[in-house]
C-alpha cells in the first residue's frame, strides 16, 4: 500500500492510493460537512446541495454531466451523512483526468438552474417518500431524534417536505459558500494513478475554492428519550441507542468487538437466542456509530405484534449477560471477522478511497491497516466486558418504534430492563 498526501497552497489535501496492478482508479471529494451542521431551518440543505451540484455548471449541463462520465464507462455518485459528503467517479484509470475535471467543475461553478432545482425538489421529495415508506429507515430517525432530541445530528439527513419545498436557489449558494472551503475539503483517489500526476490535476481543477468556512457544527448532547409511531404493518421496528463512543475514544476498537459479539452475525449472541433458538426475529443485529464527539450504540430488531413483549426482554438479558461474562473464543471470532472485512475491503478502490476520506475527516492522517490491525488485536475479553458496561451505564435509553405497537409497554419498564 502506497499512500502519498499532499496539502495544496489553498488547503485542500490531495490523498492518493496507488494500486498498480488494477485497470481502474476512483477519485472522490470529501466535504466536511453534513447534516449536524444544519440549522433547524436548514435541515435538508446538505442533501439537496448534493443533488442540485450535479445539475449544471457554467461549461456543462446536467446531460453533459451524465454524458461524459458514461461515454468512457465510468460511474459517478454522492452521498450525504450526518458528518460527511463525498461526491465521487469510479473510472478506468487512462481517465482520471476526466473524473477530477468533472467534480472540480461541479463543486465550484455549479449554476443552481431554476428549473432543475424544480424537477429536483419533486425527486427529493420522492425519495422522503420512500423512506418513509421503508419502516426499517424510519425507524432510525425516529431512534436518532429521541437520542439527541432538538438538535441538528438528531434530525433526517433528507430534511423534511416542507423545508424541501421552501428551499430556494440563494439559500443553496449560501450554504454552499458557507461550508464548502478548501480547509475542510480532500481530494482522494485509489488506484492505478501517479501522485504527482493527480496533484496538478487538482491544482488545475480545483483552483478556485475560497480557504476556511465561516461556520462550524453544533456539538452533539446525548439526551435519550423515545419516538413512537403506531403504524398498520405487518412488524413491529425496534431500534434500542444508547450513548456510544467516538471514533477518538481509547474504547473505540472494544467497542466494535464487542457489538460483533453481541449482534454482528449469525453466530452472535443475539442471533443464536433472539432468532436461531427462539425464533422471534428475521433480522437482529447491533451496531456502534461514532463520530467525531460522541457516537450511538444500537441495537435493531423487527419482530411480529405477538411476539414484541418477548422480545425486549430477551434482548436486554442478552446484552446484561455480555457486560457479566465473555469469553476469549467469541472474542477471537468478532475480531478475525473484523480483520477480515478491513482486508477484503482492500480489493475494492472505491472502498480504499472512502476508507482513506473518512480517515482524513476524522483524523487528519493516513491510518495505516498495520495500525488499525494491531488495535483490533490486544481487544480481549475484559476489554469487551468493560465496554458493555460502560454503554449500559452511562446514559438513558433511546428507542425509535414503528408498527403495530400495542403491545409494547412503556418507555419507563423498557428503560428499565437496560
Amino acid at each position: 500500500m502506497s499512500v502519498e498526501v499532499t496539502r495544496l497552497k489553498n488547503g485542500l489535501r490531495v490523498v492518493s492510493d496507488r494500486i498498480a496492478n488494477v485497470e481502474t482508479v476512483t477519485v472522490g471529494t470529501w466535504v466536511d460537512v453534513g447534516s449536524r451542521f444544519e440549522q433547524a431551518e436548514e435541515n435538508g440543505l446538505s442533501h439537496m446541495l448534493e443533488h442540485m451540484a450535479f445539475k449544471g455548471t457554467k461549461k456543462r449541463s446536467a446531460y453533459d454531466i451524465a454524458e461524459q462520465i458514461e461515454d468512457v464507462g465510468g460511474y459517478l455518485n454522492a452521498y450525504t451523512s450526518r458528518e460527511h459528503t463525498t461526491y465521487y467517479a469510479r473510472l478506468l484509470k487512462e481517465d482520471l483526468e476526466l473524473g477530477v475535471d468533472v467534480l472540480g467543475d461541479i463543486l465550484q461553478h455549479s449554476v443552481f438552474d431554476e428549473g432543475e432545482l424544480e424537477r429536483e425538489r419533486g425527486v427529493i421529495i420522492q425519495e422522503i417518500g420512500q423512506a418513509e415508506d421503508t419502516p426499517d429507515d424510519v425507524v432510525f430517525d425516529l431512534m436518532q431524534q429521541a437520542a439527541y432530541h432538538d438538535q441538528p445530528i438528531g434530525r433526517p439527513i433528507l430534511g423534511t417536505i416542507d423545508l424541501i419545498n421552501r428551499f430556494n436557489r440563494n439559500d443553496l449558494i449560501g450554504y454552499m459558500a458557507d461550508h464548502y472551503k478548501s480547509e475542510q475539503m480532500a481530494v482522494v483517489a485509489a488506484g492505478n494513478l501517479d501522485h504527482e500526476k493527480l496533484v496538478s490535476m487538482v491544482e488545475k481543477y480545483f483552483s478556485d475554492l475560497d480557504f476556511k468556512r465561516s461556520k462550524d457544527k453544533q456539538t452533539a448532547i446525548y439526551t435519550g428519550g423515545e419516538k413512537r409511531t403506531d403504524r398498520d404493518l405487518e412488524q413491529v421496528n425496534l431500534l434500542f441507542g444508547f450513548d456510544g463512543i467516538s471514533y477518538a475514544d481509547p474504547d473505540y476498537f472494544s467497542s466494535q468487538v464487542m457489538s460483533m459479539v453481541l449482534g454482528g452475525g449469525m453466530s452472535s449472541r443475539l442471533f443464536q437466542e433472539v432468532r436461531e433458538k427462539r425464533g422471534l426475529v428475521y433480522s437482529i443485529y447491533s451496531y456502534m456509530g461514532s463520530y467525531v464527539d460522541g457516537g450511538t450504540f444500537g441495537i435493531h430488531a423487527g419482530t411480529g405484534e405477538d411476539q414484541v413483549g418477548e422480545l425486549v426482554p430477551v434482548i436486554a438479558s442478552e446484552f446484561h449477560k455480555l457486560a457479566e461474562f465473555t469469553d476469549e473464543q467469541e472474542v477471537n471470532r468478532a475480531k478475525a471477522q473484523l480483520k477480515a472485512g478491513l482486508l477484503m475491503s482492500l480489493e475494492s478502490t472505491t472502498s480504499r478511497m472512502e476508507q482513506l476520506g473518512r480517515q482524513q475527516m476524522i483524523f487528519g492522517r493516513h491510518v495505516p491497516h498495520d495500525e488499525i490491525l494491531e488495535k483490533i488485536e490486544v481487544v480481549n475479553a475484559d476489554a469487551v466486558m468493560k465496554c458493555a458496561k460502560r454503554i449500559l451505564s452511562g446514559s438513558n435509553l433511546s428507542l425509535g418504534a414503528i408498527g403495530p405497537l400495542k403491545n409494547l409497554v412503556e418507555f419507563e419498564k423498557i428503560s428499565a430492563l437496560f
